[in-house]
């Protein structure tokens, strides 16, 4: 299948032993896929960290974003983003380990419906909720250039056209998490300088505004998948009820679904950038251990 739209990607062999199936890393909003690359503060990021226990890890930017280069904004949803990720998955041509951060989470949902026979398991770390379960947020106020919504967990000002830019609130309270006792707050201006422009029209569909988010229509490519959930205890806008709720919808489409609240392990103080907080090494491994555990065959896909 050709891309519908460019999508540079990363690949990283794995150095360790076992024949184990690709991982794809797919990054969520205001990011690009070097988030897995390396933390703020210098360590090895989750691409080494799983070719380390021998996956071969693909790591790609949505269309549009980072190297990626530009797709025109009118152009550019949710659906696109998905058709490029599926094209990608029907190019590496084996079975993968679908992991999707935030923003990518119905993304993630989505490519299970669509593309079901390649993914063995789907990892979704403070993943947003499908269509079918979120919300639609309160209109605050609107111009002909902005708007305001008011969701269950927080209420924000959006530009309607061009790009959002990550706010100073928004970086502190949304992605570090101001209750985050793990991000190396010292590398904040290193966090900061890396992040991109969103641009407007997935940021509203990501706010389910007007109905506007992805929706799952089959479930059929759910049944028996393994899914984990993973979420930190400081991640304010991913409260356990809320992604609790994501899970058991999960399994209600016949997923063998483990949410896993890290402070219920004892892990305590991570917000929402699990992969650049200073236990992600601790958390990619514990990752690891699950797949283990999932006994996922690596020859074939599921069918």
């Amino acid at each position: 299948m050709t891309s519908p739209a460019p999508l540079y990607y990363e690949r990283f062999a794995p150095t360790g032993d076992g024949d184990r199936p690709v991982m794809v890393l797919v990054h969520g909003g205001c990011l690009s896929g070097a988030c897995y690359l390396g933390t703020p503060d210098g360590r090895p990021g989750w691409a080494d960290d799983f070719a380390g226990q021998g996956y071969d890890v693909v790591v790609p930017d949505w269309p549009g974003i980072g190297r990626s280069g530009s797709v025109s904004g009118h152009a550019l949803s949710g659906d696109l983003v998905c058709a490029a990720l599926g094209a990608l998955l029907e190019q590496v041509g084996r079975p993968v380990v679908l992991l999707v951060h935030s923003m990518a989470g119905p993304f993630g949902y989505r490519l299970v419906e669509t593309h079901g026979n390649f993914i063995e398991a789907l990892v979704a770390v403070a993943p947003g909720p499908p269509g079918n379960i979120q919300p639609e947020p309160v209109v605050v106020a609107e111009t002909d250039s902005e708007i305001e919504l008011a969701g269950p967990l927080a209420r924000r000002r959006f530009p309607k056209s061009g790009s959002y830019i990550a706010t100073e609130q928004f970086v502190q309270e949304k992605l570090i998490g101001r209750e985050s006792t793990r991000f190396p707050r010292h590398a904040v201006d290193v966090f900061r300088a890396g992040l991109l422009p969103l641009p407007a029209p997935l940021m509203l569909q990501r706010q389910n505004l007007r109905g506007g988010q992805l929706r799952v229509e089959r479930a059929d490519n759910f049944a028996g998948l393994p899914i984990l959930v993973v979420t930190g205890s400081a991640d304010l806008e991913h409260p356990r009820d809320e992604d609790g709720t994501t899970a058991r919808w999960l399994a209600g489409l016949g997923a063998d679904v483990e949410y896993r609240f890290l402070a219920d392990d004892g892990i305590i103080g991570n917000g929402h950038m699990l992969m650049l907080e200073d236990n992600s090494r601790e958390i990619a491994l514990s990752i690891a251990g699950w797949l283990e555990r999932t006994a996922i065959p690596s020859s074939t896909a599921r069918g």
